[in-house]
């Protein structure tokens, strides 16, 4: 078979292990050699070909010439005061990408990103308001577990193998990038790669319900869905998404997704005061869910500029979790963490080269609506 032309380098960070034998049988080896390469890549964390030393020196030259380990670049890296850690990575096309750590005494947790910005624009979301560019490419995916694994090992041995736990809830829609979402998920399951359990990784989707149906039929990972709201007209508003996939039609596809497991799928609904907060919508929430297999995972939600929205006060959020525990739900508040370099949920941002100007809509939006303020107080 001919050799794969070394002006179109093949980046072997994105591929799972079948297209990884794919592309060996390509160049002419034999198909096991994928098993060796991932572990040098991915347990390893070597991104140099003349350093894998298990393997012949021609095969290394071999490689050298025909593909890349190529990773975004780390423009910065901050630690917050609670120990978060972000990184800010610069993708080829000029692009930039947020990637979050969060340590907890029992485990340590990798919030990725699927897309540059989010095309689905919620309304209460800081990053759907940086607008859309693109979907990330399976490289693009998995490089960010790569990266943060490597700099947290390097960490004078404090944060070693400290990821045990990776959620696809950083910047984009996963189910919106399906074809590049499975290989990288395929890599973080794969034991020659990352060996995460199957428990361990989670897609949050504010519900693509067509692409929910495909994702089942190709991985077993957990599943986590952007609620928001009990009503359709709530979420209507919230979320853009549901106005073509409304509540009933999403939580059928919820009931069919764990149908023959007894896992149970996480609601997230962040907390909006005198939004979505009172004792109604609580009411509301528990009946929507009615015999569902769920844990609820309710957000304090975390301001970004010129929003509209205010954080659920400290008891208003606790009366909602008490009348869902009465209920008979399994009801957790999530701690807010890194808040103070932005890194908590939904005030992820990147750098978004915004193809459908939405970012300028909103800024133009926004100080329409200040200067008319500022004329109506003189």
């Amino acid at each position: 078979m001919t050799a794969l032309s070394p002006i179109n380098k093949v980046n072997l960070l994105g591929l799972d292990k079948k297209a990884l034998q794919h592309y060996f049988v390509q160049i002419g080896e034999k198909p096991y050699r994928a098993e060796q390469i991932l572990k040098w890549i991915h347990v390893n964390g070597v991104n140099d070909f003349h350093a894998m030393t298990n393997i012949s020196k021609s095969l290394r030259q071999k490689l050298a010439d025909t593909a890349e380990i190529s990773t975004p670049q780390v423009l910065f890296e901050k630690a917050a005061s609670d120990g978060t850690h972000k990184w800010l990575l610069k993708l080829h096309d000029g692009n930039c990408i947020e990637t979050v750590f969060i340590p907890e005494k029992t485990r340590g947790t990798l919030c990725i990103s699927s897309q540059v910005g989010c095309i689905l624009n919620c309304d209460f979301c800081s990053t759907g308001k940086q607008g859309f560019n693109r979907n990330l490419t399976s490289a693009e995916i998995i490089s960010q577990l790569w990266i943060a694994a490597r700099h947290l090992s390097a960490s004078n041995g404090v944060h070693d193998h400290a990821i045990t736990n990776v959620v696809m809830m950083g910047m984009g829609e996963p189910l919106l990038n399906l074809d590049n979402v499975l290989p990288a998920l395929d890599l973080m399951l794969d034991d020659h790669a990352y060996g995460l359990s199957k428990r361990r990784v989670t897609v949050s989707t504010a519900g693509v319900i067509p692409a929910l149906s495909q994702l089942r039929a190709a991985s077993d990972v957990s599943l986590a869905v952007s609620l928001h709201a009990p009503n359709d007209e709530l979420r209507n508003q919230l979320v853009p998404l549901n106005k073509k996939y409304p509540l009933a039609e999403l939580m059928k596809a919820c009931r069919q997704y764990f149908s023959d497991d007894r896992r149970s799928i996480v609601m997230e609904y962040v907390m909006l005061d005198n939004i979505n907060d009172s004792p109604m919508h609580a009411k509301q929430l528990i009946k929507l869910l009615q015999g569902m297999r769920v844990k609820i995972n309710l957000i304090p939600f975390n301001p970004f500029p010129h929003t509209s929205y205010q954080r659920s006060k400290t008891e208003t959020i606790e009366a909602f979790r008490t009348l869902l525990l009465n209920a008979g739900y399994n009801t957790t508040v999530r701690k807010t963490r890194g808040e103070d370099i932005d890194a908590a949920c939904g005030q992820l941002v990147g750098e978004v080269k915004d193809r459908t100007r939405r970012h300028e809509r909103y800024l133009r939006k926004h100080q329409s609506s200040h200067a008319s303020s500022i004329h109506t107080e003189n």
